[in-house]
């Protein structure tokens, strides 16, 4: 009797964001993965996640956020030292980055405004906040299971300018986890000298999209890639005796319409838990951000945690939007007045100076005047900048109501107030398109946790499935970062596939040299 021959074993990758993607290519470039058995399921019509970029000169640019790169990303410069840039020069997409930040240099010259104009960015930490970050840093880590920043903390500390600048650049509240702030000091604790002029920050030549996500598109597009857009899965069906689990079935949603798909043991999967961006709103010049959708990306993770512990507590991450939520507004000019004005207001070049935080405003209000054009196809005669306000919730200085009930023009009028702009306003910002942009989960993943409350990216058990993602555990590594997802993408490649692991996590907080230029830091401020 002749034996049918197996089918080859196919991956499916849940979600189209970075650590899919970054996982697709790790497949086919270090596991031998043909591309013709990938796919990558996703629900919009565009793929990337987080990292995007749209919008044309008629109905403005849009950017919802952009996430920080520094030389230490180890997993994800591996990534795109494969990617090319889309660039005539042939650069890699790494190659690109590091050519760019030599030619424009970032070193901002104004980090901080108060009452309208440049402000001192002395840290301003007293001997007890150095202790206090100390303690931080060296108590072990489950000695802050479910503990919040504030609880570390007295009142004063968050008056500080260090907490000002560190909050700001990072997205940062009271309330958010104390683990993952003493993983943030730890990890980027090599950037301390230069930390109030944003120095050793690396930024992409367009946004992250276009220099990012469209150049590993292409790639695994030319590898036969299948990319299944309007396509969700919501839930899957586990099989397994004892503690042994697999994934014996897929449940798609595809356009509102319910499927099943058959995984097989030679089969991989590999589930993208969460999305910080998921159920983002935009408002318009003249209108807010309507109230967000309740369909979320988050069901999958939901529905999967149900059946069983190993994949964590996603509720815990998402209890209360007013809490997890932040709003971006990005803004398009048809003229270069206000980019002029704040290149003699700042002492930077546009593009060189990186986050301006307004540290006396209510909504406590920033912005980031970026390198020209930001994006690749940009319209000649436009200038792109894009801000958010971390304490939108509370009332405006200028506008009487908080920034989530504000217009795209009322928010360019409290900015306009804060910078003393007067009269020269109206030039300024006439026929500027204004694009806010709500989003709810933005930073549910730095709410408090305790060990087990994220699953590991192979969890226990598992014989044909991970997760990817800013949600699950990964030690010393620090969520909120592309290296987090391309890390856990790097790793379950290696443990489900046989592709290379993932080199550790660089401890620059364990180099003596380090410390001492940190500790120096802190002291002179």
């Amino acid at each position: 009797m002749t034996r049918e021959p197996e089918r080859p074993a196919h991956y499916y990758l849940a979600g189209g964001g970075i650590a899919s993607l970054a996982a697709a290519v790790f497949l086919i470039r270090d596991a031998d993965v043909a591309g013709e058995q990938v796919t990558i399921f996703e629900k919009e019509d565009r793929f990337g996640g987080s990292l995007d970029g749209s919008g044309d000169a008629d109905i403005g640019y849009l950017v919802r956020g952009g996430r920080m790169f520094e030389p230490n990303f180890i997993c994800t410069f591996d990534l795109l030292q494969s990617i090319p840039s889309r660039l005539p020069d042939g650069l890699s997409a790494k190659e690109d980055i590091f050519a760019f930040n030599r030619d424009v240099p970032g070193s901002s010259r104004c980090r901080l405004i108060r009452n309208g104009a440049k402000a001192d960015t002395r840290l301003g930490l007293r001997l007890r906040d150095m202790r206090d970050l100390a303690r931080l840093i060296l108590v072990k880590e489950k000695t802050l299971d479910g503990k919040a920043i504030e609880d570390c903390f007295d009142a004063a500390f968050f008056q500080s300018n260090f907490w000002i600048m560190w909050s700001t650049m990072f997205a940062f509240q009271t309330w958010h986890s104390a683990v993952e702030l003493a993983r943030y000091l730890k990890r980027f604790i090599h950037l301390f000298p230069g930390f109030t002029r944003m120095e050793g920050v690396l930024r992409t030549r367009f946004n992250q999209y276009d220099s990012l996500i469209a150049p590993i598109v292409d790639w695994l597009t030319e590898r036969g890639v299948t990319f299944a857009t309007g396509t969700e899965i919501v839930d899957a069906s586990l099989d397994g005796p004892g503690e042994a689990l697999s994934v014996a079935e897929l449940i798609l949603d595809r356009a509102g319409r319910r499927e099943t798909m058959p995984v097989s043991e030679h089969d991989r999967v590999f589930f993208t838990l969460g999305s910080m961006t998921a159920n983002s709103v935009q408002g318009s010049n003249t209108a807010p951000p309507p109230a967000p959708e309740t369909e979320s990306a988050w069901t999958l993770w939901q529905n999967l945690a149900a059946k069983t512990p190993v994949f964590g507590r996603p509720d815990l991450f998402c209890p209360d939007v007013t809490r997890t939520r932040w709003e971006s507004f990005t803004v398009t000019l048809k003229n270069p007045a206000f980019v002029d004005h704040m290149e003699r207001f700042s002492g930077n070049r546009t593009g060189t100076g990186g986050l301006v935080t307004i540290a006396d405003s209510g909504w406590m209000l920033c912005f980031v005047m970026l390198h020209q054009p930001h994006f690749r196809q940009q319209a000649d005669g436009t200038y792109v900048f894009w801000g958010y306000g971390l304490l939108g919730d509370r009332e405006g200085d200028f506008v009487k109501k908080p920034m989530a009930e504000c217009s795209g023009d009322e928010i360019l009028a409290e900015l306009a107030g804060q910078l003393r702009l007067g009269d020269e306003a109206d030039a300024m910002f006439c026929d500027a398109i204004v694009r806010p942009c709500m989003m709810p989960l933005i930073t549910s993943q730095f709410m408090p946790r305790r060990a087990g409350d994220r699953p590991d990216v192979v969890p226990a058990g598992a014989s044909n499935f991970a997760c990817l993602g800013q949600y699950c555990e990964q030690p010393h590594d620090v969520v909120f970062t592309v290296e987090y997802s391309v890390r856990s993408a790097m790793t379950a490649v290696h443990r489900l596939a046989g592709g290379n692991p993932p080199p550790p996590v660089k401890r620059t907080d364990r180099n003596p040299i380090v410390i001492a230029n940190a500790l120096r830091t802190i002291l002179a401020g």
